[in-house]
């Protein structure tokens, strides 16, 4: 992990350091339920993330654990992200992320038929989308 200085012990405090900024969610979001994993493929997202900042993004979920960067099996000069178990992790988080968005906001079709699922059984649905990742590791 980074050596960094940490603001306060508090657990809030020191996940914001590694994910709280305005773009770590959306690429840990692009990897978890877009199955994006390049970076040009990050870079196609509606958000139209700067490449500066991409790169330093990537960079900090890396050294911090959440993603991990491998050989890209069909290009040399493409490198494959992948959430590590630390990033898995987020999976909860996310959910209930999008199940207070789709409360407050439009979220897109896709994205409530998603909901739709967790609804039905949270836990269950968690659980499956855990192996899942897990199995793309």
């Amino acid at each position: 992990m980074a050596d960094r200085k940490k603001r306060s012990d508090c657990p809030v405090s020191c996940s914001l350091d590694i994910w709280g900024d305005k773009w770590s969610l959306l690429i840990v979001r692009d990897l978890m339920f877009s199955k994006k994993c390049t970076y040009g493929d990050f870079l196609k997202s509606g958000e139209k993330i700067a490449t500066n900042i991409l790169a330093s993004r990537l960079q900090t979920l890396e050294e911090n654990g959440i993603i991990t960067k491998s050989g890209h099996p069909d290009s040399k000069a493409k490198v494959l992200y992948k959430l590590t178990q630390k990033g898995i992790d987020l999976l909860p988080l996310m959910i209930e992320i999008n199940l207070w968005a789709e409360k407050y906001y439009t979220i897109p079709a896709e994205r409530k038929a998603m909901l739709i699922e967790v609804k039905k059984d949270k836990e269950a649905f968690i659980k499956t989308a855990t192996k899942e990742l897990k199995s793309e590791t």
